[in-house]
């Protein structure tokens, strides 16, 4: 990695930091309820550390560490879960900036040494890692339709799953679309479309939208901090888009297989189409966080900082970096001002409101059921059937000892770790190549 990369990413982690300690914004979503009990003298930092540190650690140990040595790209939860922690539990701006730029350089730097050591040993390790990422992109097209299925029973899952099966052939024998954006576009229209008529079927049934109105003056209130916040939320979401630009980050679990893939093509042509391919995947998906992220946003002050995750999609489309911050900073700002509305429409909506949750369910339903199944591709490249056994072992000792590493981010520790195994094996005389 190059020293502007470098510069970035430690400039970036260093932003985060500040703004986590400002209790502007911070990653993790479960850390900003607590924070207005910080910037309200409720709660000391050390105990708001605390809580930080202990909701965050098991994603930077399992998920930000496996995928970013399956992957070579650095992701969020490797990046910023570390910086909320520094930001909420330091005292001062200046150190706690500090503390965020070492972390991305140290972060940075280590990749290097550990991809070296990675690349050298006598089984390619590292290149069967990227068949985690195969299943990936056809399994979260499904997300959608799993969310139907969750929220609103069978018999509208099996409606929209015929429509999205028919979809997807038509595209395949009459265009040159990538399917799963199709089906992903036929999912969430279908998945709106139902909510709506869900809701406008209770109200004819007399059943009104639970009254909000006593809480429009804290949403008020809350919004009014996040504007205050405004700068600094955009300058960050500047970085993060160029960041992404840089071909060095992706944003989400979604994006980060696919978009290693997407780099290694060398036709600019169909490098380009993947890239598409991966934004509207990233796109779909912060839709379907929109809910989720606006509302906690309203009740607390605290915005995301990734905001409603759409700078990624900026990142990975924009033709330059500077075009990319550029446009970043512009959508972070967007997203503030639109922030009232969107509560006001979700409001009126309760069941697209609702199925943000279903929504989030089938996103990890299916990234646990594509990597689990990417993971057995990656081991059997590695060292066939004797490759599965080991990953086998690996991931139900997982599964009996209470999942220490989290279900989503296991096949790809798993993975690893046979593949060490592998080559400790090879280099003893146990195991041939």
């Amino acid at each position: 990695m190059d020293i502007m990369n470098l510069g970035l990413v430690a400039l970036l982690c260093a932003t985060t930091a500040l703004i986590a300690n400002m209790s502007a914004a911070v990653f993790h979503d479960g850390i900003r309820p607590i924070l207005p009990q910080l910037f309200e003298g409720n709660m000391t930092r050390r105990d708001a550390g605390s809580v930080a540190f202990g909701l965050s650690i098991g994603f930077v140990a399992s998920v930000g560490i496996s995928f970013t040595l399956s992957t070579g790209l650095l992701n969020p939860w490797l990046l910023f879960l570390p910086t909320d922690i520094i930001g909420v539990m330091v005292g001062s701006r200046i150190l706690a900036a500090v503390g965020g730029a070492v972390w991305g350089i140290l972060v940075v730097t280590s990749l290097t040494a550990v991809n070296t050591v990675l690349t050298g040993l006598p089984i390619d390790a590292l290149g069967a890692l990227g068949e985690l990422g195969t299943p990936v992109m056809s399994a979260f097209a499904l997300f959608p339709l799993l969310a139907i299925l969750y929220q609103f029973g069978w018999k509208a899952g099996a409606v929209a799953a015929a429509v999205v099966l028919l979809s997807r052939l038509l595209v395949m024998k009459y265009t040159g679309i990538y399917p799963e954006s199709i089906q992903i576009f036929v999912g969430m229209v279908m998945l709106i479309l139902i909510a709506i008529r869900k809701d406008l079927s209770d109200r004819s049934n007399g059943i009104s939208p639970p009254d909000m109105s006593g809480m429009h003056s804290i949403f008020d209130e809350r919004t009014k901090r996040i504007v205050k916040h405004l700068p600094y939320l955009a300058f960050t979401g500047a970085l993060i888009a160029a960041v992404s630009n840089a071909g060095i980050f992706a944003g989400s679990e979604v994006s980060i297989y696919s978009l290693a893939e997407a780099y290694k093509i060398t036709d600019p042509v169909e490098q380009d189409a993947a890239l598409q391919q991966v934004a509207l995947s990233e796109f779909m998906r912060g839709l379907g966080f929109i809910p989720l992220i606006a509302t906690t946003a309203l009740a607390t002050g605290v915005y995301g900082v990734v905001g409603m995750t759409f700078v990624f999609v900026v990142g990975y489309l924009s033709p330059n970096i500077a075009v990319a911050a550029a446009l970043g900073a512009v959508t972070i700002c967007l997203e503030v001002f639109l922030l009232r509305s969107v509560g006001r429409v979700l409001e009126q909506f309760p069941s697209i409101r609702n199925a943000s949750d279903n929504i989030r369910n089938s996103m990890n339903t299916l990234m646990e059921f594509a990597l689990l199944i990417g993971g057995v591709l990656a081991v059997m490249k590695m060292g066939s059937t004797t490759g599965l056994t080991i990953f086998a072992m690996l991931y139900f000792l997982n599964e009996v000892m209470g999942r220490p590493v989290l279900k989503i981010a296991a096949p790809a520790v798993a993975a690893i770790l046979t593949g060490i195994i592998l080559n400790l094996l090879y280099v003893v005389g146990l195991f041939a190549v």
